[in-house]
């Protein structure tokens, strides 16, 4: 393990690979993995990029890293696609569409399936992004599968979300009412060069306007990714937000709240693991027949598999 993780740390790129397979697979080697990098982790930022499917956000990703990469910056990015429902993988590969940064050693681009996860998220997003952080990557991008009343999960492990609409899309109202516009921290409306777009960057000022207040007020930005316009101050927007965190009472407060999703989700990956193996050996033909028949009913049998966890209670 310890050989795994010195190459992983050195920038060996096969070793971050291998341990984001343990990751993604629930290794237990995974969790003593993560316990011996925490302590390298929380200086990278950590963007979580999330938004309407069709609204560019690959694209825009991928304009992001050339921007951040001008910088100087090393960028990590975890693109999370829908799973297949045979293999588990992840279908969408949005590396296709940042195929030309696969050969900078400064860019690290993974796809990781969310494998029937809710909140739009992998179970192991975040252990990939504290990974990537103690790796030396300088920026992290998160890129979800779409967006909906489930996607606000990406607030729990990112540091700053920028929410990406475009216009012509008759769900830009649906997704203002989601709850989604209570997370963002950034806004961009993306494809501006289309009609329309005055219509949704007025219906984001209202909704803006109309919210409470809050120290930091997100920013809206008219961008085109296919042509990198309003990308740099797209970025400009999003270390701003950094730097309000660094330096604030709300910023210390977003951590706390950040950390104390981090350990809750440790727990509940934890209990699903151990109540699934238990599941996996109780689930015979017979309860299988049973449930079927009404016989036995789903409560008494997780009440089972929750005494066996709890046999204290």
């Amino acid at each position: 393990m310890d050989i795994l993780i010195n190459k992983a740390l050195a920038g060996d790129v096969r070793a971050v690979a291998r341990i984001i397979s343990l990751i993604e697979n629930e290794d237990p080697l995974s969790d003593a993995i993560m316990r011996h990098i925490y302590p390298l982790t929380g200086k990278a930022m950590v963007i979580g990029i999330t938004g309407s499917p069709g609204a560019g956000k690959s694209t825009l990703t991928d304009k992001l890293i050339e921007t951040f990469r001008k910088q100087g910056k090393t960028v990590g990015v975890i693109a999370v696609d829908p799973s297949s429902p045979f293999s588990g993988g992840a279908i969408l590969a949005d590396r296709i569409r940042m195929q030309r940064h696969t050969g900078d050693p400064g860019v690290y681009i993974r796809s990781m399936g969310t494998r029937g996860s809710l909140g739009g998220l992998s179970r192991g997003t975040r252990e990939s992004v504290l990974l990537l952080d103690a790796c030396g990557k300088n920026v992290i991008i998160i890129e979800t599968v779409g967006v909906g009343q489930s996607e606000v999960d990406i607030v729990k492990i990112a540091d700053t979300v920028c929410l990406v609409l475009v216009p012509g899309m008759g769900d830009d109202i649906q997704i203002m009412k989601a709850g989604i516009m209570e997370i963002a921290h950034v806004f961009a409306i993306n494809k501006a060069d289309r009609p329309g777009v005055d219509k949704v960057e007025a219906e984001v000022r209202i909704m803006l306007d109309l919210a409470r207040e809050r120290p930091w007020v997100p920013p809206v930005h008219l961008t085109v990714a296919e042509n990198g316009t309003g990308v740099p101050e797209l970025v400009e927007s999003l270390e701003k937000h950094r730097n309000f965190l660094r330096n604030s009472p709300d910023g210390i407060r977003s951590e706390e709240r950040r950390l104390s999703f981090e350990v809750e989700d440790i727990l509940l990956k934890n209990l699903t693991r151990k109540a699934e193996k238990i599941w996996r050996t109780c689930r015979t033909d017979d309860v299988l027949k049973a449930l079927a028949e009404k016989r036995e009913n789903p409560y008494a049998v997780a009440g089972d598999i929750l005494k066996k966890l709890f046999p204290a209670n």
